[in-house]
């Protein structure tokens, strides 16, 4: 294999060498489902599924696992802002997060375990830091469990930071600690949380800290050493480094190599709800395919920050319908294409060289190049060539994720925009007649052909420049 990877944890390009011939464990950090999916936070999913999909076509049989973090205090905080049980807020955003994912075409993991269901595991392997020195119940009677730092010499190594040179979270709650950095394995629960978001334990109710999930659920379903363990570059410190120390004290090796994906940032700084900056996936998709957006993702190094604008998006956008321009052509002198083709080799020099998606997009140009050269030289059904250039521009799409023809994007391009000008004209009919109820002062009429739109899963608003519709949340 000539796979060669970036390294957090080295800083260092290195080959990929899986633990077990054939095989690859990867364990991906997911979100936490406190509100709906932003741009943001499905840059992190794309790439590692352009990873997974890569893995995959060099003959691995892949574990892929991705968790939900469903209980933490922001989940908690925001439930009692808006009224509703935290489980109720989770879950819907759960599903939030699920149709982000389909809709962007990222593939299920091979489990996505949540950090509800695996307490008793959690519970477990404090446990065993507690017996092995590394971990301690507060003497305060609160319930929490943190972990000791200083008892573990080698915490920081993941970002080369020296303890004393570290500064405890400005939120952090110092209450029973040791010192100021140690890190909260298990919170006792509080007299203002509600008695479901606890679970029994040795040390009293209470819930599991966010750092301790990964390492138990990780080592549940990869085992206690593993290949790559993947995530924002938000969350190398202190989620990350927090991860590592309390595997490793517990006796496990953890993850063999550290991927971390940059941001998409507006306005220089990172997209996040508290910043007010973030889009939402079902309103972008409402301007723009899953399929572009993705394409937009996938053009940069996943390493590489990303400035979001729509202008950008749109020029992005313009970019791959070129491609699937070039593909319909092909197929309307080739019939079927298949999507076994062979990858060229500047693409997969560009993929094995850190999953170098920018060069691996250009490699798929000049191949389409070649191919539009092909028809305008009157390459018929019976060319070869053609065949083959169509075929290999699929195949390297299809690494990608984003083969047009994949049945996960649904119809085809063509037949998606005659359905939304058929729906279009249909919605249209109907609100001429709405404003003419409207102008006759019959409103109960106007009322119901509204009632009858939206109950066709279309949403309608009024503005200066005339009614728009849309469908009921981007789907």
């Amino acid at each position: 294999m000539t796979l060669r990877l970036y390294d957090t944890a080295t800083r260092d390009v290195r080959d990929f060498v899986p633990l077990q011939q054939g095989r690859a464990g990867v364990y991906v950090c997911g979100l936490t489902v406190q509100s709906e999916p932003h741009v943001g936070h499905v840059r992190s999913g794309v790439n590692f599924d352009v990873l997974r999909r890569w893995l995959a076509h060099q003959g691995l049989e892949v574990t892929f696992i991705r968790n939900v973090t469903d209980i933490d205090d922001k989940i908690l905080a925001k439930s009692a802002e808006q009224g509703r049980p935290w489980w109720n807020l989770a879950y819907d955003m759960s599903r939030e997060l699920d149709r982000a994912y389909t809709a962007l075409n990222v593939l299920p993991p091979s489990y996505e375990p949540a950090a509800t269901a695996h307490v008793p595991e959690m519970i477990t392997l404090i446990e065993q830091l507690v017996e092995k020195g590394h971990a301690y119940a507060a003497a305060d009677g609160s319930g929490d469990v943190y972990f000791d730092v200083r008892s573990w010499p080698s915490y920081g190594e993941l970002t080369r930071q020296g303890l004393d040179d570290m500064e405890p979270a400005e939120d952090a709650d110092p209450r029973g600690k040791r010192d100021p950095r140690d890190f909260a394995l298990w919170k006792g629960r509080k007299a203002a949380e509600p008695a479901t978001a606890s679970w029994p334990s040795p040390w009293g109710p209470g819930r599991p800290g966010w750092h301790i999930e990964c390492s138990a659920m990780a080592g549940k379903y990869l085992g206690e050493a593993f290949d790559i363990h993947g995530g924002g570059v938000d969350l190398r410190f202190p989620h990350h480094e927090n991860e590592q120390a309390q595997s490793r004290a517990a006796g496990h090796g953890f993850a063999s190599y550290w991927m971390h994906n940059a941001w998409i940032t507006t306005a220089g700084e990172k997209m996040s709800k508290s910043l007010g900056n973030s889009l939402t996936i079902p309103s972008v998709l409402q301007r723009f395919r899953g399929i572009e957006l993705r394409y937009y993702m996938v053009s940069a190094h996943y390493r590489s920050h990303v400035e979001f604008s729509f202008e950008a998006l749109e020029e992005a956008a313009v970019g791959f319908r070129r491609i699937e321009a070039y593909l319909e052509r092909a197929r309307g002198v080739l019939g079927e294409i298949p999507a076994t083709g062979m990858h060229c080799a500047d693409f997969v020099a560009a993929m094995d060289d850190d999953l170098g998606t920018p060069a691996a997009v250009a490699a798929v140009f000049d191949v389409v190049r070649e191919g539009n050269k092909l028809l305008a030289e009157g390459a018929g059904a019976d060319s070869p060539a053609l065949r083959g250039n169509a075929a290999s521009v699929r195949a390297m799409l299809g690494v990608l994720g984003l083969d047009p023809a994949d049945p996960a994007w649904g119809p085809a391009r063509g037949a998606d925009d005659q359905l939304t000008s058929a729906v279009d004209a249909l919605v249209h009919g109907l609100l001429d007649q709405r404003a003419q109820a409207r102008a006759a002062k019959d409103f109960a009429a106007a009322d119901a052909i509204r009632d009858q739109i939206k109950a066709a899963g279309i949403e309608v608003e009024d503005t200066p420049d005339g009614p728009k519709w849309s469908l009921i949340n981007g789907r």
